[in-house]
């Protein structure tokens, strides 16, 4: 049991008891002699932690390794060659890396497609984090091995953390996995309840190749094959028009908007205006570190702002949204009952510093949040009841 005393909940003093897992109480005593831990929060606020809704945390490693460089020539003479030499040793440093970072900045769940997906579920299970973690599909890459790990999550998988981790399906994208293995894949993951991550839209050309292939658009074709659900997590969706908009809020799809790396690779600007008219689940994330160049989701929420402003209507994306796309939205896209700081849900939070700089004057605590913060203003992070340590 955890209580968090003189802690600022929503502008007033408040006592936060935590048990199991769970805010069992926003209003509990001064003195709870059962407690197990007692945190004063005096001059902190209690904010709900982020959900990264988009990474590959072992990408970490090329961190800086290939900036300022085309998408083709990035990918082709860069990042592939640079990942067919992964060890899986190698997989589980630059997971330790982003959890490390991650838990630094704030975060306190992932939404990971990679490779050696047993690393990344023991970094998890390490760190305290919560995860879904996807077992990556690629037309050329090691489709046995992609049919091994299902097999595992029929037979096998047993969550080592006892809630903190699930599975997901993960076809990396329409140019990479062909029609025959995304409906066997979706088919497969719908078969055992787990969740879909896909790319879907995140570059021109994408766009354009699926036209060619296809004659019709990535959103139009996925939903033309069954693929599209309210399990599936949509990363990107840059290049989606009105219509698709219409057609992923319709089948209840999350769209994962990652602005950094969408602006550093120049994929290009989030259809703000045409997905919030549509009334589609959006969620933010960073995406890996290799086109970002970090896993900070606070950033990403101050980016996502702006990038919806600078068209002309500052009304857009206001912070609270920005900050429930980067909490609720994505705790509920990743199958976890968190992202709000009440009782009941799953105990995940931030405890910020209000005498920070960058959170004074407070008008406005998610403002400041939002637009002004750092992690230096973050004093502690806590997942599943427990303080997070990022050493």
């Amino acid at each position: 049991m955890l209580h968090l005393k003189n802690s600022i909940l929503n502008g007033e003093r408040r006592n936060i008891l935590i048990d199991k897992g769970l805010f069992v109480s926003t209003n509990a005593p001064e003195s709870v002699p059962d407690a197990e831990e007692t945190v004063d929060c005096a001059g902190a606020a209690v904010l709900p932690a982020f959900f990264n809704a988009h990474t590959h945390n072992a990408m970490t490693l090329m961190r800086g390794y290939a900036d300022d460089i085309c998408l083709d020539e990035w990918l082709r003479d860069y990042i592939w060659p640079f990942e067919e030499k992964l060890t899986p040793d190698d997989i589980r440093h630059g997971s330790e890396l982003a959890a490390r970072e991650m838990i630094h900045t704030g975060s306190v769940a992932m939404n990971d497609m990679y490779f050696d997906i047993e690393q990344t579920i023991d970094v998890t299970r390490k760190y305290g984090l919560r995860a879904l973690i996807g077992i990556t599909v690629m037309d050329n890459h090691s489709l046995s091995e992609s049919r091994k790990k299902m097999d595992f999550v029929v037979n096998e998988w047993k969550d080592p953390t006892g809630g903190r981790i699930n599975l997901a399906m993960a076809p990396h994208s329409l140019y990479t996995v062909g029609k025959d293995n995304l409906v066997k894949t979706a088919a497969f993951a719908r078969e055992h309840g787990i969740k879909i991550h896909i790319h879907v839209a995140e570059t021109r050309l994408e766009v354009e190749n699926c036209l060619r292939d296809h004659g019709m658009t990535p959103v139009r074709y996925l939903d033309s094959i069954g693929v599209l659900g309210p399990d599936v997590i949509a990363a990107h969706c840059v290049h989606v028009d009105r219509e698709e908009w219409d057609i992923l809020a319709e089948r209840g799809v999350t769209a994962v908007n990652c602005p950094c790396s969408n602006m550093k690779i120049a994929s290009g600007r989030f259809h703000y205006e045409e997905a919030l008219a549509s009334g589609a689940k959006i969620a933010l994330g960073t995406d890996g570190c290799c086109s970002n160049n970090n896993l900070d989701l606070r950033e990403e929420m101050k980016f996502a702002t702006l990038l919806a402003k600078v068209a002309g209507d500052p009304t857009l994306l206001p912070a609270p949204e920005a900050l429930k796309w980067a909490t609720r939205n994505g705790a509920e896209a990743m199958g976890f009952d968190s992202g709000l700081v009440e009782e009941g849900r799953l105990a995940d939070c931030i405890l910020v510093d209000m005498s920070a700089p960058a959170m004074n004057p407070c008008h406005n605590i998610v403002s400041n949040w939002v637009y002004a913060a750092d992690p230096s203003c973050i004093k502690a992070v806590i997942c599943d009841g427990k303080v997070l340590e990022s050493k």
